[in-house]
């Protein structure tokens, strides 16, 4: 990441990214939040990875409830019952669009991955040579989640 951008400048613009991008797909209003970010068995993680001029990885991570009801709202149907292959789609293209807006001001020329989701009951995700840029929670009518930007380690 260039030097000059300051970690106030990518905490001001990944938040009005995170809250356009959930306002914009399925209305939903989302604030930042000071919920404490902690390990859970039933989380659901959607991580995309950054590469070119800047590498590091976006997440999102929430509850499996709040995944289902995430891809209800997401697709303007009632939300699954249990987490299927429709709900990882839906928790993997918010990944994609957090992602695809926050490369617009990162540097030019980031390519991004495919989203990969991670779901189980007892999971760690490591991003190898990355650490901890910039985790933020959020808190909406669905309950709290977080978004978190890994940068390769230099």
């Amino acid at each position: 990441m260039p030097t000059e951008f300051s970690t106030e400048t990518l905490t001001g613009a990944l938040a009005q990214i995170v809250k356009s991008v959930f306002e914009t797909m399925m209305s939903l209003e989302v604030t930042e939040s000071e919920t404490p970010w902690f390990p859970s068995g039933d989380r659901l993680t959607s991580a995309l990875h950054l590469a070119g001029d800047w590498n590091g990885a976006v997440l999102l991570e929430c509850g499996r409830r709040q995944a289902c009801r995430f891809a209800g709202r997401f697709l303007s149907m009632d939300p699954p019952g249990t987490v299927d292959d429709v709900v990882r789609d839906v928790l993997g293209e918010l990944a994609n669009m957090i992602g695809g807006n926050l490369k617009c001001v990162l540097t030019p020329g980031i390519r991004l991955s495919m989203p990969s989701i991670v779901d189980g009951s007892d999971y760690s995700l490591r991003v190898c040579g990355a650490e901890v840029r910039e985790r933020l929670a959020f808190q909406c009518a669905e309950g709290p989640f977080w978004i978190t930007v890994l940068t390769r380690r230099s």
